[in-house]
């Protein structure tokens, strides 16, 4: 599914590698011989709220950003999964197929209760949608919230330094501070490496 059917996506990339290069490639340049799986949780709502995100009955577009996350494992690539911060099992939200993977959203009419929370991935891309009711910017560690999956200075998942490298990365630069912090300004590109960095740190995504 395009990204451009749900919302315009903030690239995020995080790489966590120890003195790692980024490149000036693009995210949609790096390939990986197969996908790593980290699960969207199955309490979407109960996460959101956990982020001190709230959750709506549609999505709301007064702010309306997108940016891109790419993970990487010893150069594989994680998938960021379809439905982080939506309830997909909610009769109202549409469930749409491309190319054998499933996208979420289009809410209309909206959902009896609470099914989407302000910030959400609607499909695999790893575009990561801000549809707000408000004009709050929303924060990387929020999504990592939602997505149950642990993100601190020091750590990705069960991975932790000094044991294993770990790298981050905004439009190609390293970035140095707290990951959860980072603004989803629109269109922006943050990569996570854990281990042995891809061949390149995609620096853009042009899947907007």
């Amino acid at each position: 599914m395009r990204a451009a059917r749900w919302a315009i996506p903030i690239t995020v990339v995080l790489v966590l590698v120890g003195g790692a290069c980024s490149s000036s490639g693009s995210s949609k340049d790096t390939k990986a011989s197969q996908k790593i799986a980290w699960p969207a949780p199955a309490d979407p709502m109960a996460r959101a709220r956990a982020a001190r995100l709230v959750p709506e009955r549609a999505e709301s577009f007064v702010l309306h950003v997108h940016a891109h996350l790419d993970v990487f494992v010893n150069g594989q690539a994680v998938t960021v999964p379809a439905g982080i911060g939506i309830n997909i099992h909610d009769p109202a939200v549409h469930t749409l197929d491309e190319g054998g993977e499933k996208a979420y959203g289009g809410i209309d009419p909206p959902c009896q209760t609470a099914c989407i929370s302000p910030l959400h991935t609607h499909d695999v891309t790893g575009v990561l949608h801000t549809e707000s009711p408000n004009l709050v910017r929303n924060k990387l560690g929020q999504l990592f919230t939602e997505w149950g999956v642990k993100l601190d200075t020091q750590c990705v998942r069960s991975y932790c330094q000094p044991a294993t490298k770990i790298a981050v990365y905004v439009d190609g630069k390293q970035f140095t501070g707290d990951p959860r912090t980072i603004v989803l300004s629109d269109h922006k590109e943050i990569a996570i490496v854990i281990g042995t960095p891809p061949a390149n740190i995609p620096s853009s995504y042009s899947g907007f």
